[in-house]
């Protein structure tokens, strides 16, 4: 089920910050077209802080419905509360996600034994499969392999998004847990490598954009055809970049919305990428090869 490109999709929204459920369509509609493989609905490059628990259990459904079972349909549902991150799962999971995406808490910065029960609370609350999120440059909470491995005995825990960059981490990970757990790169610069170390593919931020170049590029690496993947990467470097030139999701929403895809709506602490940093994002588009209107 997890592999391949999975874009961590934006939120569509209008210019009073609703969501703009025809974008929404239509932003689904190019990733069927574009031979994505999966989809991140309501994960933190889909503003999830700012989402209440109606917002996501609609654009779930909105989502299972266009998509008609073509790809997973993977519900960012975790928040830095333990008891709130169990609601808002099963929220997703009564909405007909496929899986959940459960990122680690933020700002509190728990122990490894906390973030172990933490987990373990989710994945007894619900029945779907659970992929953990590791990505400490926003959290400041870094989950170490030997807590991956000793939540990976529960059943429902079979994946992670590994977004520290390190690519030593997949193979600890997939020693300590076995073949049959998933690791998922959460860092597009080092997601080739990371899938030549083990990994099944990544949960990106460039695949909003360059959809098709991110599906390539993952079945040229799953197929064990690492130098042509590595050459594919490098042809996306200067997007991959470019995409965090300001806090994210704001490139990245400018990026899509330069698509023809969303309106320009963002809620606020964010706001819209300045003038200044446009041209920058364009440039890399372009020279990824991306098709602009």
């Amino acid at each position: 089920m997890f592999k391949g490109s999975i874009p961590a999709l934006v939120t569509p929204m209008s210019d009073d910050g609703s969501i703009d459920f025809a974008a929404w369509d239509r932003v689904l509609d190019f990733h069927i077209e574009q031979g994505t493989d999966g989809l991140v609905v309501g994960g933190t490059t889909g503003e999830s802080p700012v989402l209440e628990h109606t917002e996501l259990e609609e654009l779930v459904v909105a989502a299972k419905k266009r998509v008609a079972g073509r790809m997973p349909v993977i519900a960012g549902s975790g928040t830095n509360g333990t008891s709130k991150s169990v609601a808002l799962s099963k929220i997703a999971e009564k909405a007909g996600a496929d899986a959940l995406l459960v990122v680690t808490p933020y700002y509190n910065k728990p122990s490894q034994e906390g973030l172990y029960r933490h987990f373990m609370a989710i994945a007894e609350g619900v029945s779907l499969p659970i992929i953990l999120y590791n990505v400490p440059s926003r959290t400041a909470c870094d989950m170490l392999p030997a807590t991956v491995e000793r939540l990976a005995e529960h059943p429902n825990i079979v994946s992670i998004k590994e977004a520290t960059g390190d690519i030593s981490r997949c193979g600890e990970i997939l020693r300590r847990t076995g073949e049959d757990f998933v690791v998922l790169s959460g860092d597009d610069p080092t997601a080739a490598d990371l899938m030549r170390a083990g990994a099944s593919g990544v949960i990106s931020v460039t695949a909003n954009v360059a959809a098709r170049a991110m599906h390539d590029m993952c079945a040229a690496a799953l197929a064990g055809r690492h130098d042509d993947a590595r050459r594919m990467n490098d042809a996306l470097m200067p997007l991959h970049k470019a995409l965090f030139v300001e806090s994210s999701p704001s490139p990245v929403k400018w990026a899509v919305r330069r698509l023809g895809l969303i309106g320009p709506g963002i809620r606020l602490p964010l706001v819209e990428l300045s003038e200044a940093a446009r041209p920058t994002v364009e440039a890399a588009m372009r020279e990824a090869g991306v098709e602009l209107p």
